[in-house]
């Protein structure tokens, strides 16, 4: 399993029409096949300048691949991405098998 987490900082206002636009074309990501546990989080810590945050899951290496590749995903990189987002940090994690007691 695959956890694919993202957060990030928009350049418009909070509360702004381009951020709903913004929110709503990533939430649009989670009908993409293989995306499972579909998550959009606003962040209420102070100590972390980014003010929102998706995660998704994937079960195995070639959904997430198919997810990374696929149009829809690379529409909204496109046209929603790279021109709204201010400021963002990506992380993927695997569960660990085994853990140290």
């Amino acid at each position: 399993m695959i956890e694919h987490t993202v957060t990030f900082r928009l350049k418009s206002a909070p509360g702004s029409a381009a951020e709903q636009t913004f929110l709503a074309a990533a939430a649009d990501l989670a009908a993409i096949p293989g995306v499972k546990d579909f998550t959009i989080r606003r962040q209420t810590s102070p100590k972390n300048d980014h003010t929102f945050g998706i995660s998704m899951k994937f079960a195995t290496q070639e959904e997430y691949d198919f997810y990374s590749n696929h149009q829809a995903h690379q529409d909204f990189i496109q046209e929603h991405w790279l021109t709204t987002v201010e400021d963002f940090q990506e992380a993927d994690f695997e569960s660990l098998d085994t853990v140290a007691h």
